[in-house]
């Protein structure tokens, strides 16, 4: 059955009450892996929907990697639980992706938090996400998330985030911060704008702006494109955050 016509919900939470206007350009070529049919098939339409080229779909982890050799896509969405072990096929198989096409954008779309085994990944790259499926409700957020990660961003979900910030560490990189500067840091790293982090916040955007401004020095980024210079912050926080 072909995926852009089927009008099947996807287990990860997106709607098919939610009209997405097709858009007239590419958005950009991705494959989709995932071994439940109906979140993957859900998935792929959603994308079609929205504009993007669904080049093509896996089952397991091998497929990926074939097919990703094959047609060199803009992005990859990977569910971290595959078969045949159904433990992290799919995050080794992103890996694998990402030391082979280093400019290709990687989504983790999984159902399970795999803080320690996803770190790695999160923490040393661009063009990377881990969503949960199950808090991805926003369709319009979902898919400006997948723009930011292709353009090089890095976003990781609200429940990965908090749990780090929880988790006690040593030799903290991020001590030189103070507890507002931590909270801004945190919400850079679930890839929200300055607005978005305003919003948060109960603040302006031009305190927002001052605080990253102070966050970015603190850490002693070097001078480059502002995108840029959020991104290496993020890894920086992941980086810590994962740190025992």
């Amino acid at each position: 059955m072909n995926a852009a016509t089927r009008a099947t919900p996807s287990a990860a939470g997106l709607t098919e009450t939610t009209h997405v206007e097709r858009a007239s350009v590419s958005r950009g070529r991705v494959v989709v892996a995932d071994d439940h049919v109906l979140v993957r098939e859900g998935v792929i339409s959603l994308l079609q929907r929205s504009g993007f080229e669904v080049v093509g779909q896996a089952g397991d982890a091998a497929q990926l990697l074939d097919l990703v050799g094959e047609h060199r896509p803009d992005l990859v969405i990977i569910d971290i639980r595959m078969p045949p072990t159904y433990r992290t096929e799919g995050l080794t198989a992103a890996h694998r992706i990402r030391q082979e096409f280093s400019d290709i954008g990687i989504v983790l779309l999984s159902a399970y938090v795999e803080i320690n085994d996803a770190m790695e990944l999160l923490a040393s790259c661009e063009r990377v996400g881990y969503l949960l499926k199950s808090r991805v409700t926003d369709v319009n957020e979902f898919i400006d998330t997948l723009g930011r990660i292709m353009k090089g961003g890095s976003v990781v979900d609200p429940s990965l985030v908090m749990e780090l910030l929880n988790a006690r560490r040593r030799n903290d990189p991020l001590a030189v911060l103070s507890d507002r500067e931590r909270e801004v840091l945190a919400l850079m790293a679930e890839g929200k704008s300055n607005i978005g982090i305003a919003r948060a916040l109960w603040v302006t955007e031009t305190t927002v702006q001052k605080h990253v401004q102070h966050i970015l020095a603190k850490l002693g980024l070097a001078a480059s494109s502002d995108d840029h210079r959020r991104v290496l912050a993020v890894v920086t926080w992941l980086k810590a955050a994962s740190a025992k």
